[in-house]
């Protein structure tokens, strides 16, 4: 369970003060699926870099289980986040000179995971999302759609509890990036996976189980 209490963040720039998240509060259950809606500017990605511990607040809590995880040491957090936290963005981030299988692999690799365990598990995900023909083509080599099924891959090799989306579909046509939202959601409904998107895509919002709204870094009903 997330609880967030009077979150609030804050950026200097050019010696003005600009609050970015004007102190939120909510409650996320273990197992839920969360949309977040707003323009852009109104303070989503913030938002969700913090809830994913990539970005610390300015002041309030997250707590993770009743922990606020923002108390410890950076080395301590860094492996909270790579055990808990799965993360899918817009641009999927592969390495180019990797293949499906070595992108896949990775987070599980960086947390020490024998290579022979971490190799396993990717390829099981891999084949999970529907890409058990595509283990050892690079992403120059697959189609958008592809590289998002392998950055879904990627996010979910430690078997994360949580798993943050932030425009996930948003360079995907209309009919692959379906595919990316059923994908997404059976992993919520089969796995029990805490599921937090952000995205414009009203279509989808309706499919989560609840949404929220942010507008000039305050929370309101979407």
């Amino acid at each position: 369970m997330i609880q967030v209490n009077n979150l609030k963040k804050t950026f200097i720039k050019d010696g003005n003060r600009i609050e970015v998240l004007r102190g939120l509060d909510l409650r996320i259950d273990d197992g839920d699926s969360l949309a977040i809606l707003g323009v852009s500017g109104a303070g989503k990605t913030t938002f969700v870099h913090i809830l994913g511990t990539l970005d610390r607040p300015t002041s309030g809590e997250v707590l993770f289980d009743g922990v606020n995880v923002f108390r410890w040491q950076e080395k301590k957090l860094a492996a909270f986040r790579n055990r808990m936290i799965g993360f899918v963005f817009q641009f999927h981030n592969l390495l180019p000179e990797f293949n499906s299988l070595e992108n896949a692999m990775m987070p599980a690799l960086i947390s020490g995971m024998p290579r022979r365990n971490a190799l396993a598990k990717a390829e099981t995900i891999l084949h999970d999302v529907g890409l058990g023909d595509r283990l050892t083509h690079k992403p120059a080599e697959l189609s958008g759609g592809e590289q998002q099924r392998v950055a879904v891959a990627r996010a979910l090799v430690m078997e994360p509890e949580i798993l943050l989306a932030d425009e996930p579909t948003g360079n995907l046509d209309t009919e692959t990036g379906r595919k990316i939202e059923d994908i997404l959601l059976e992993l919520n409904r089969q796995k029990g996976i805490t599921l937090i998107v952000v995205t414009h895509n009203q279509s989808l919002a309706g499919r989560m189980s609840r949404s929220i709204g942010l507008r000039d870094g305050e929370i309101y009903s979407a």
